[in-house]
Formats: C-alpha cells, sequence, structure tokens
C-alpha cells in the first residue's frame, strides 16, 4: 500500500487507516467478538493498514487492551494512534484536560497497549476549565520523555460553532493556533466524508498549509455509505446509529441518493469496486495529506477497505462525487 505522512513528525504510515473503535464501542455489542477483532487487525497490518487509531475511553480502556494483544507480537508493524482528555461515567462524558492526569493517563494508556512509545497521541477534547495551552505542554512533556513521539488533535463538533453563528470548525482552528504555539500539531482528525464535507472549507486548508496530516474519521458515514445498511432495519438500542437523526427510516431513506451517485462511480470501474471504495478514494484524492480511518470489526471489510488505496478515480468521477448532496439529518 502507498504510506503517506502524518505532519511535522514526517510519521509514515499506510494511505487507509483502522479505526478499532467498533471492535468494542458505541455499535452493535452482539456483534463484538474479541477473535475476530483480533485477526482483523492482524489481516489490516499484513496489508499495509499501519495505522491503529484506539483511545482510552473506548470500552473504556477495553479496546486499546485488545490493541495491545497484537502490538505485543508485532509492534514494529504498526503505527499507534491513542487518545486522551474525555473520562466515561455511568450517564455522561466529560473532558479533563489536568496536566497531571493526561501525564497518568499516557502511562496508563502504554501498559495497556504494551508498548513504551505512543507514535501519536491526540487530545480528544479540550477541557473547558483548563487552558488549553497547559494540556498542550503537558502532552509535549512526554515527547520529551519518550513515551510520545508525536501530537494529534481531535475536531470539536460543529455544534458550537452553529449556535455562535461562526464558520463550521472555527473553534478548532482557534484552539489549533494555540496550541501550535507550544509545540507543533502533527496531526488533526476530524469528520470528512463525501456526505460530511465540512471539512473541505477551513480545516483541511489549514492542515495542508502547515504541513500537518488530516485523518478523516468517519470517512464511511458510520457504515451508511458502503450501501449495506437496511432502510429502517433498526439498530441495537448501545448502538450510536439508534439515537442520531441520519439513521431514523426516514432520513436513510432520503439520503438514498448519496449511495446511489457512489454505486454510479463504482460501477464503472470494474464489478468488484464497491460504494464503499469510492467513498474512499474520494478521500484519499483529497490531499497527500489525507488518511481515511475507517472502523470496522470485521475482516473481510478491512480487506475492501485498504483495496481503496489502489482506486484511482478521474476528474469526471470527482467532479460527479462532489456534485452529491449532503447529509439530510444533523449529528447535532
Amino acid at each position: 500500500m502507498d504510506r503517506r505522512t502524518i505532519g511535522a513528525a514526517a510519521l509514515e504510515v499506510g494511505a487507509v487507516g483502522l479505526g478499532c473503535m467498533p471492535m468494542s464501542w458505541a455499535y452493535s455489542t452482539s456483534e463484538q467478538r474479541g477473535e475476530e477483532s483480533l485477526r482483523t487487525v492482524h489481516t489490516a497490518l499484513d496489508r499495509g493498514m499501519t495505522l491503529l487509531d484506539t483511545a482510552d475511553m473506548y470500552g473504556p480502556f477495553t479496546n486499546e487492551l485488545l490493541v495491545g494483544r497484537v502490538l505485543k507480537e508485532r509492534r514494529h508493524d504498526a503505527f499507534v494512534s491513542t487518545k486522551c482528555g474525555l473520562l466515561v461515567g455511568e450517564q455522561h462524558i466529560v473532558a479533563n484536560g489536568r496536566p497531571g492526569y493526561v501525564k497518568r493517563a499516557c502511562d496508563a494508556s502504554l501498559r495497556r497497549l504494551q508498548t513504551d512509545v505512543i507514535d501519536l497521541y491526540q487530545l480528544h477534547r479540550a477541557d473547558p476549565e483548563v487552558p488549553i495551552e497547559e494540556t498542550w505542554g503537558a502532552m509535549a512533556e512526554l515527547i520529551t520523555a519518550g513515551k510520545v513521539r508525536a501530537l494529534g488533535f481531535c475536531a470539536v463538533g460543529a455544534r458550537a460553532d452553529r449556535r455562535a453563528g461562526t464558520g463550521i470548525h472555527e473553534t478548532t482552528i482557534r484552539q489549533l493556533e494555540r496550541v501550535q504555539q507550544v509545540f507543533p500539531v502533527s496531526g488533526v482528525q476530524a469528520e470528512l466524508s463525501v456526505w460530511s464535507r465540512e471539512a473541505l472549507e477551513s480545516l483541511l486548508p489549514w492542515c495542508r498549509a502547515r504541513g500537518v496530516g488530516f485523518m478523516a474519521a468517519m470517512p464511511l458515514g458510520n457504515g451508511y455509505l458502503t450501501g449495506t445498511l437496511t432502510t429502517g432495519g433498526g439498530f441495537e438500542r448501545d448502538d450510536v446509529r439508534a439515537r442520531h437523526p441520519r439513521f431514523t427510516a426516514e432520513m436513510m431513506a432520503a439520503n438514498q441518493p448519496v449511495v446511489a451517485g457512489l454505486r454510479r462511480v463504482a460501477e464503472r470501474h470494474g464489478d468488484d469496486v464497491t460504494a464503499a471504495q469510492v467513498a474512499l478514494a474520494w478521500l484519499l484524492a483529497q490531499g497527500e495529506h489525507v488518511v481515511p480511518v475507517p472502523g470496522t470489526k470485521k475482516e473481510h471489510w478491512a480487506v475492501e477497505n485498504g483495496e481503496a488505496a489502489g482506486l484511482a478515480l478521474t476528474p469526471g468521477d470527482l467532479a460527479e462525487l462532489g456534485a452529491l448532496p449532503p447529509a439530510q439529518g444533523s449529528w447535532e
């Protein structure tokens, strides 16, 4: 697989990464099987999908433990990205950016991941009670200590910007400008896909201008852009999609033109090309600094996602995909 560079630290990763969250968090508990997930991670590494994206809050903690079982055997094959800054309670999630906590969280992640260094340590969310410079400074000290190789930043949702009437991702860009004064940002992770293109307006250009890698989260629209979800089929109660308006039966039906457009392009490239691969290839075409990170717990989906790196879309394909309607049904 072709390789791409993550930001200031010039760290190389496979052009398509693997999001590990679905293996133990947010999606259908009944389908989470540890051994199958382990095979999925091994298969992804075999095919050059070196970026493994996890977080301490996924599970919580169980996702890092799972990834750690693979890293114990194959640390040199993997690029490890994990996150800190969010605490999971019974009914809520809260931010914690206190420097002491950040350092303890890193040590705990290292133990669970069974490694002595994290390649990319991301701030999951800024703590409104702690100056972001203090949090970022504590993360930078982890690099000095040899526990982390580079720092990344997860973009906040657009809800606050919409309420304030400002541009999408304006809050994130202001935060990025502040932390850049403390220590260079190597990677930014934010939602970007064919049906959620807001990051193209300002966040992606900000990264491009500064040599910062961009990790596209939810590149397959939480499964919708694969075209494999049944409209009105419903989701398990613990599945994040059961609570979001994009996945009501009405909105899933209304958004079918997006999937139809992906399928049209796929058909022009051969019988074996899928809508999901076209969606990932569109992301790869947005810039050499873009690395889509599709999440899956299934081995065959990981194989399919990885093969998207070899799909070259034409200018006509890209124009057609660019004209597809945005998603109906806001996440916010």
